[in-house]
Parts: structure tokens; sequence; C-alpha cells
């Protein structure tokens, strides 16, 4: 992909979204199920999003969705509170409202920010668990309106069992099939209630998130240290819903934090472009990052987070922005280092596309590697009985257990991992990017790139469902190949795609879900010419499995 002439500058004018034609749209424009597949709700990795300008994300999407959230409880017998959050984006605040009119017509107690706050996506997974913590009935679940990352036209949804975490895909094919079949049905079944009076409801109990979560983090993070050290942290919430929990936590534990962006906007018109000229709330990268990056001299830590915390960006003095496999390695080997209450036998998770850098840490440190597939859901049951220490994605989102050894949230928490950048500072002396140069004078020094091709359905089709017997190749940039997998090691689920290793590096290769595009992540330990050899060949594998078609 071309870099956009304007990526890092700041919005135009002329770009802009229009925030009243989206509104409108999200109220006005009717989905159509029978005509249009498009318009159906379809939950990924991360929910059910779309734009209400593309018939994809409208209030007839939020109630049927609401609704079939509201019958999967019944069905299930969950009875407990239901956690509702949501982010900054112009929609979520509109679908907010949807959820509610649903959800307190079915009598389900909804616990809502007190002065109708945002809520970020690991505040709701750690109401959860903390909740639930000792329950057998009663228990409690989420959902958490937002499209995280994605641009201000975007709405999205997604629901978080007991357990806390991504539900998995047997709990969102229930729900979407259930949607579906209320929009095909004209939302038939779908059980409503004025705004007004939803709100007023005594179902309707409105908490203070916030306490509740910044009183617990000296629980998983050395809050003491950090304020000891006087670390001067600078934080750019990119506008999002996590916004009103800095001074909270600079406020109860003594740290010096400062916000420099307080704005919300729903256009989020002070955001600098990405690298393809969209706007996009993205703390990985560099362009949606700028303005920060700029202040980096003027703080020891820097903290980014995208519109519903599950992400982290970690901004530095002596390297910038850090690339987020970068920082999951440093983050993997300090924890190892400075948690001693965790059983050794626990397990350090990493999705297969995440950089192998992280596998030689855990092999160095003696631990045990969970390798699984895309998608954070993969270590939930993990991280919720204590038996995987961290999970994390290349991504940029993570998340790990308390000092004790048990969960603090089961979803991706930009919070923690942010803070935690602080107090190896703190502790060490030395900050996370000069750890991470440490690291690769020991295990050695990657280049990673992720990079996307053109597939038609057929193609997509036969690299999800590829067959290893029919591989024949035997070496990959010039290294004889070791593994060929199309099942994660960690769990031996499906990848949906295929992942060949050698010695001193390594490809995938999956098909996008929504586009005419297959994903090819690499990654060498040699040098440049080496990791552009492992893109020709990995194309030339891919091109060998569409031959034989």
């Amino acid at each position: 992909m071309s870099l956009h002439p304007l990526a890092g500058q700041q919005v135009p004018t002329s770009l802009i979204p229009n925030i009243s034609r989206l509104m409108a749209a999200y109220y006005v424009l009717e989905p159509d199920v029978h005509t249009h597949a498009e318009h159906k709700v379809s939950f990924g990795t991360s929910g059910h999003r779309g734009s209400a300008l593309t018939c994809s994300f409208n209030e007839p999407h939020v109630l049927a969705i609401c609704q079939a959230v509201a019958d999967y409880r019944k069905k299930n017998g969950i009875t407990g509170p239901l956690f509702l959050g949501k982010d900054t984006h112009a929609l979520s605040e509109a679908a907010f409202a949807s959820a509610l009119e649903v959800l307190i017509a079915n009598k389900i107690q909804v616990c809502i920010q007190k002065d109708l706050g945002y809520t970020p996506t690991p505040v709701i997974s750690h109401a959860i668990l903390t909740q639930n913590k000792g329950a057998t009935s009663q228990l409690a679940d989420g959902i958490v309106i937002t499209p995280s990352h994605n641009p201000p036209q975007d709405g999205g949804i997604k629901y978080n069992p007991p357990h806390g975490g991504p539900a998995d895909t047997d709990v969102t094919n229930w729900i979407e099939q259930r949607a579906n079949a209320l929009l095909a049905n004209e939302l038939d079944g779908v059980k409503m209630m004025p705004y007004a009076l939803a709100l007023q409801s005594g179902y309707c109990q409105h908490i203070d998130y916030i306490q509740h979560y910044v009183d617990d983090l000296e629980n998983v993070i050395d809050m003491a240290a950090i304020a000891k050290a006087g670390i001067r942290i600078g934080v750019d919430p990119l506008g999002g819903s996590g916004i009103a929990f800095w001074p909270r936590i600079a406020e109860r534990y003594g740290l010096n934090i400062t916000v420099v962006n307080d704005k919300v906007d729903p256009a989020f018109a002070f955001m600098p472009l990405d690298k393809d000229g969209q706007i996009r709330m993205d703390c990985s990268s560099a362009y949606a990052m700028a303005n920060l990056i700029q202040l980096k001299d003027q703080f020891d830590i820097a903290i980014g987070n995208d519109p519903d915390f599950d992400r982290h960006g970690i901004v530095t003095r002596s390297g910038g922005l850090m690339n987020p496999n970068h920082y999951l390695a440093v983050v993997i080997n300090y924890l190892l280092a400075n948690r001693p209450d965790w059983s050794e036998k626990l397990a350090i998770g990493k999705t297969l596309v995440s950089s192998a850098l992280i596998d030689r840490v855990v092999a160095a440190r003696g631990r045990n590697l969970l390798e699984v597939p895309v998608g954070f859901k993969w270590f939930v049951d993990g991280l919720h009985n204590g038996t995987v220490a961290f999970g994390g994605e290349e991504s940029a989102g993570a998340s790990f257990l308390r000092f004790d050894g048990s969960a603090w949230s089961t979803d991706k928490d930009g919070f923690i991992l942010g803070l935690l950048a602080a107090e190896m500072l703190a502790k060490t002396g030395v900050d996370p990017y000069q750890q991470y140069q440490a690291l690769t004078k020991e295990l050695g020094s990657p280049l990673y790139r992720r990079l996307d091709a053109p597939a038609n359905a057929e193609q997509k089709a036969a690299l999800k469902k590829l067959d290893i017997s029919s591989v024949h190749q035997t070496s990959l940039a010039g290294d004889d190949i070791i593994a060929v997998m199309t099942k994660a090691p960690g769990n031996s689920a499906e990848i949906g795609g295929v992942k060949v290793v050698t010695r001193n590096g390594w490809f995938a290769a999956r098909p996008s879900g929504t586009e005419n595009t297959y994903k090819i992540y690499l990654e060498s330990f040699v040098d440049q010419a080496h990791l552009l050899q492992l893109e020709h060949d990995a194309k030339a594998f891919v091109e060998y499995v569409f031959s034989q078609i």
C-alpha cells in the first residue's frame, strides 16, 4: 500500500466526516437482509461492525442484537447484571440508547457509568470478573459498544459472556443467527421501551466503574514504584473512552500524568491521518500517533490508546513509538522476572503471527509457550482459570494476571500495558526500548512485515483449507523448512491459513474475512535482503497453492 501524501498530518476540513448525516442514517436507513447479504449481522473476532451509511450498522441491527443477547441469557440461565459500556464514536452514543431500550424492556439489570459516561472494554471485562468471583449463580456478563480503532463513521457492538472475555464462535453464531432472524421478521419479537423511561427504571443501575477499576490497579501494577520514581507520563487517549480514567489514576496513586489531548469529538477531527489517508485511531501507527510522538522528549514514558482502550501504544524518548511485537517481547521478559508469585508452570500466550522473538524469550527463561490462532478469545479460558500468565497479539493488545496469579481481565487492557511501561522504567531505570535493544543482543534482532495481496473467493477458500500433504516445497529463503502448520501448536485449532517456519524466519498467510485479499506476515532474523527473499518465496508458495485449484 502506497503512503498517502497527508499521512501523519492533521485532518483537512474536506475529510472531516459529516456526523449529522451519519446519525440520520442510523435512524432512517433500513437494512434489507432479504436481498442484501451485506446488511446482515455478522460477528467477526471483535463483534459486529459496520456503518450506518452502508446499512451495516443501523438501529435495527442494534435492537436485534440486543434482543438476541437477552434471548441467549434466558436460554443459558444468565440472570446476573449486564455491564454495558460504550466508546466515543458517534454511533456508539446512539447504539447505547437503542441497547438500553431493549435490555431494560427485557427486565435485565443493566449497569452503566453514572452521568452517562464512557466505559472501556477492559473495564467491562474487569467488572464482570470481579462480580462473578466465587459465584456459581446470578452470573454477570457484558456488552461493549465500539468499533475499536475504526474510522469515525463506523459502529460496533460485542458481547462478553460471564468469563469476561470475547465470546467464542458458538455464542456469537447463535446471537448472529437469532439477530438476523429478527431482522428478517421486521423485528417482531424485539421488546422495547422509551429511552427516558429505561434510564429511570429500577433495572438501570448508574454506577462508578472508574473508581472500582482504579482502586484495583495496585493489584496488577506496582503503582507505588511508579510514584516513588516520579516517572513523568504523557497520555494521549486519542479521544477515547478512558479519557476520564487518567486523572483519577493520577490522583489515587500520586502519579505525574499529563493528558496531552483531552478532546472528545465524534468526528475525531484532531487526529493525524493514518498511512492510507483515513482517520483511524490506531495507537500502533506512527502516523496516527504523530502528535504524541512529537512530544516524546517532554516525558519519560508516553502512552496512547484506541477508543475502547483495549490497545496500547508505547512511546519512549530513546526509540519513539515501539513496534507492538517488540514491546510484547519486552513485557514478557520483564514480567517473568518481576512477578515472583506466578507459578513457573504458567503458559505465555501469543498468536502465531506475533514475533518469534517471543518464542525465544520464553524458551530462554525456561517457560512454556502457548501459540494460538489470531484472536484474543483463545487466551480467555487460560487467563480466567489462571493457567496462562500473559496473552498478547501482534496488533498491540494484551492482558496478564494480577500479582497473586489470579485473573485481572480476560479482554485486552490498554491501561495496564501502558502503566507497565512506567513500572519497568521505575524499577529498572531502563526504558522499554532500551530493554528491547538488550534483548536483541541476547536473542537476535527480528525484521517483521505484514502486507496484503489480492485473492478471489475461490483462492481464499483454498488457502483457508490447505492440505499440508499437498505441500512439496522443502526450503524457504535458503533455509530448510522445519514446520508447515495449518493448526496452531498451542491448542490444535485451525489457523484459517498456513504458517511456514525455518531456523531463521517464518511467514504466515491467511485470507481476509471481509475483503478479496490475503494477508502475509513475515519475519527474518537475518537481514533486510533475507526478509525480501522470504516475501518472494512466501508469495510463490501461495501462488502454488492457488495453481492447484
